[in-house]
């Protein structure tokens, strides 16, 4: 494994890190709030590693709730992560079984996001890199989640004190930093509009999956960007 890698990938993280501690302490103060202890919480972060699905799980836990509609629930809200896997499949091909294992457990939106940008680029994608990263969001993460079970009652509503926007301004940031993309403008309308509508009519969290097939629909039905169609025509023309 490469050091040098390895910190690059650390350094590239860390700015992650400071913009999703608020997301850990607000997860640990709901967690508490909601009557979880301080190892559950912090087991649950540990293992589950997906802030929004642990915020949609810790909602429907205590409540006269069957537990195949909790998991569908949190499905429903990880879906995405079926797609990001899919798509950083030929960044990380050479990796090994084991490495795949921990590429996956650790990609979170923006890791995926990270490692797209750094292979359309050019730049390697080692193992190194990625683990780098990966943990330098992931050890922060569970630890800012203990801490916010431990100050979650400093805290009283996060509400009350806005925190409650931080989720979604964090995944709009992420969006947007795609919007250079072909058909990036329709395409996220259409997503946008549809998760609206879901919302409404079906309800959470399965507003974010149904928002997200729409999305890919459109992004299938339109014609492929004109540097692609050329690409195309060589490939037909050797």
């Amino acid at each position: 494994m490469s050091r040098a890698n390895f910190i690059d990938g650390l350094r590239g993280g860390f700015p992650i890190t400071v913009a999703a501690a608020p997301f850990g302490a607000l997860f640990g103060a709901l967690a508490a709030d909601h009557g979880m202890s301080l190892a559950e919480l912090t087991l649950m972060s540990a293992t589950v590693y997906a802030g929004a699905s642990q915020m949609v799980g810790i909602e429907l836990f205590g409540h006269d709730i069957q537990a195949w509609l909790i998991v569908a629930s949190i499905l429903a809200v990880n879906f995405r992560h079926v797609l990001y896997s899919a798509a950083l499949a030929p960044y990380v091909k050479h990796f090994t079984p084991v490495q795949k294992f921990f590429t996956f457990f650790l990609l979170v939106d923006p890791q995926f996001a990270e490692t797209v940008k750094r292979g359309e680029a050019g730049k390697p994608v080692t193992f190194a890199w990625y683990l780098g990263f990966g943990l330098a969001i992931y050890v922060p993460w569970v630890i800012v989640s203990l801490i916010g079970g431990l100050l979650g009652s400093f805290i009283g509503d996060p509400k009350s004190i806005g925190l409650d926007i931080l989720l979604p301004a964090y995944f709009l940031g992420i969006v947007l930093d795609f919007r250079h993309r072909d058909n990036f403008l329709p395409v996220s309308l259409v997503s946008a509009v549809a998760s609206i509508i879901a919302y409404r009519y079906v309800g959470s969290p399965w507003h974010v999956s149904l928002g997200a097939a729409a999305g890919i629909l459109l992004a299938a039905l339109l014609p492929p960007p004109p540097h692609e169609q050329e690409l195309e025509t060589d490939l037909h023309e050797v």
